[in-house]
């Protein structure tokens, strides 16, 4: 064995063999194995390691390589083109699948498996022309009638009763954070006696891979506190560390919003005074789930309005993309900020008098 060992590091040394031919021959199944292992030593979140995995075993897949030897840049552009024209995902999704190749790609050379990362050229798309799904953002009595409605609701969605998922819609609408941070949240992430009071996402679990710490309105942290103490009885008895723990968030979230929704708009036109006041209601688009634009509130809505009413609150932009954790302003501004008719007519009302001697 040793002798073999010795001949094989002096065919190196001639060129004869590359270092890497012994990885390229394993299948490709072990690599892969071994790069999940190394985003579990880095004490990544598991939801992180189970997409990041899940893309790249589906992308291996659809371009049936076996063994890494056979990436090739046209392979993975080519099936990333199909699933596209296939309708199966748009731009967005495309190129979490790319970063997701290319993190293991990037991951072989260090750990020498390959010599060089064969998609390292290979670009994002552009995402700006691929909006898949228009969001509308929920009035300020719009939000109000859909808490209100989730508080009176006697049923369980998503594991969470109706005084969970209103206060979970409140630090929604009120922090900006996503469905999948708030998940994540023990009693520990809430300082609602420091100055100022905050919540923390922590790095593992923030989309953009950094600890977040962010302010909380005086208001909020008031109902905040009402129901922590609550809670704090309940898990003494057992109950989970996470406050509102299971998988609601993947693909639950915006389903059970709307079922709170449909709840508060029955409701609103029942309070309708008259039959013509009712028919009035009826025809309207207030606390629909899809409008007759095709706009969509779901729960991602929810950060759509945070990040849209701080702007019409003529917050300064970059303090509205810190308080958003936007990686540029243009997509503060531009994506996530929603404006209609009347903000409009209102800006151009301030202007009233100029051009006057």
């Amino acid at each position: 064995m040793l002798n073999e060992y010795v001949r094989r590091v002096e065919r190196q040394k001639v060129g004869l063999i590359e270092p890497t031919d012994e990885h390229r021959r394993k299948p490709i199944a072990q690599h892969v194995a071994d790069y999940e292992k190394h985003l579990k030593a880095k004490a990544n979140a598991p939801r992180y390691i189970d997409l990041a995995i899940g893309r790249l075993k589906a992308l291996l897949a659809g371009c049936k390589f076996k063994s890494i030897g056979q990436i090739t840049p046209s392979g993975v552009a080519n099936w990333l083109r199909s699933r596209r024209e296939a309708n199966a995902f748009g731009k967005a999704t495309s190129n979490d699948y790319l970063v997701a190749a290319k993190a293991f790609c990037n991951w072989l050379v260090r750990e020498r498996r390959f010599g060089h990362n064969p998609l390292a050229h290979l670009q994002r798309l552009n995402t700006e022309t691929d909006v898949r799904r228009k969001r509308r953002v929920l009035t300020p009595e719009e939000l109000e009638l859909l808490i209100a409605a989730a508080e009176k609701s006697k049923g369980r969605l998503g594991r969470m009763g109706g005084a969970d998922r209103a206060i979970v819609y409140r630090l929604a609408a009120l922090t900006g954070l996503r469905a999948q941070e708030i998940a994540t949240l023990t009693p520990r992430s809430f300082g609602l006696d420091a100055n100022p009071p905050t919540v923390t996402v922590e790095a593992c679990y923030s989309k953009h891979r950094r600890k977040d710490v962010l302010p909380l309105a005086e208001d909020l942290c008031r109902r905040l506190r009402t129901y922590l103490a609550k809670r704090e009885g309940e898990r003494r008895r057992g109950g989970d560390e996470r406050l509102w723990p299971g998988k609601w968030y993947r693909k639950k979230a915006g389903e059970i919003l709307q079922r709170d929704l449909a709840a508060a708009r029955e409701a609103w036109v029942e309070e309708a005074k008259d039959a013509a006041e009712r028919k009035r209601r009826e025809r309207t688009d207030y606390l629909r789930d899809v409008d007759a634009a095709g706009q969509v509130v779901d729960f991602h809505s929810l950060r759509h309005g945070f990040i849209t009413y701080l702007v019409m609150a003529n917050v300064p932009p970059k303090v509205a993309q810190a308080l958003a954790r936007h990686s540029t302003i243009t997509l503060t501004m531009d994506r996530y900020t929603h404006l209609g008719m009347g903000d409009l007519v209102e800006a151009v009302g301030r202007l009233a008098g100029m051009g006057r001697r």
